[in-house]
């Protein structure tokens, strides 16, 4: 008789702690240039904030745009705007932050400032050296993101690196270019080679690479605010309600908070009020 009230003491013990350690999960799938801030938002709340374990996964725009509209994820992230077939009346957008894509070159590189149709002309294959466009006579090694990519389809909008055949809109990027899988691999892959160049978040510029001006305007927070660097889209949380639990609205209201975009100015991207 004494084991069995023991036994049932230890268990109304293991019961009672159950709820005081159960947390909500939070699931956040999609973009690779957005995963760096996202995880900053994550660890923060989580600090003051006991009753909820948010999980961040980065395996691309698309992705998440998808993620979010068939429910397999709480919140999706988007660098790109949404396409018009990705709309839907029950998907909601929420801007986080804005970031310029910045062209970048190794730091060897003499190149300093491209115009948009020296990028478009190098992307699109039509400029192949560096000669021709003030550089050493080297071969250019172009290299893009994956078609999956938000900032590749950025990129590809803002630079007009489209083309249609068949009536069918695909990329103008020459084939030829070199792909990598997320802004970390693109850095590395031109952090590597003197005569590479590509395209990364601007929050992610660091010395292993040299940001060049487009059309006489530097790659900063000051110029995309003001708008003479152009190279800029917006950081989209994409969530449908019915996947929003009543934890999810309140991380999705503390990422518009001041608290939240002081973390996005710290962080080097664009504040979104």
């Amino acid at each position: 008789m004494k084991k069995t009230v023991i036994g049932a003491v230890a268990l109304l013990g293991a019961l009672s702690m159950t709820p005081a350690v159960a947390k909500e999960t939070i699931s956040t799938v999609g973009s690779s240039s957005v995963t760096p801030l996202m995880e900053v938002f994550s660890e923060t709340y989580m600090k003051s904030n006991n009753n909820v374990f948010i999980e961040v996964q980065g395996p691309g725009s698309s992705a998440g745009v998808r993620a979010a509209k068939d429910g397999t994820a709480n919140l999706g992230m988007s660098s790109r705007s949404l396409k018009d077939s990705e709309k839907e009346p029950a998907l909601k957008e929420m801007t986080v932050a804005l970031d310029g894509i910045a062209v970048v070159v190794n730091p060897a590189n003499n190149i300093s400032e491209l115009t948009s149709d020296q990028v478009q002309a190098i992307y699109k294959g039509e400029v192949s050296n560096w000669k021709q466009v003030g550089g050493e006579d080297k071969p250019i090694v172009t290299v893009t993101r994956d078609t999956a990519s938000g900032t590749r389809g950025a990129f590809e909008d803002i630079m007009d690196l489209k083309m249609k055949i068949n009536d069918m809109t695909v990329s103008a990027i020459s084939q030829r270019a070199q792909v990598a899988n997320g802004n970390g691999a693109l850095k590395t892959q031109v952090a590597s080679n003197p005569y590479a160049i590509g395209y990364i978040s601007l929050g992610t510029v660091d010395n292993t690479v040299h940001a060049v001006s487009i059309d006489g305007a530097a790659a900063s927070v000051e110029n995309v605010q003001n708008g003479s660097y152009k190279v800029a889209r917006p950081f989209l949380v994409l969530y449908k309600d019915a996947n929003a639990s009543a934890e999810t609205q309140k991380f999705l209201e503390w990422m518009q908070s001041a608290e939240a975009q002081k973390i996005v100015s710290n962080q080097g991207y664009i504040t979104a009020q």
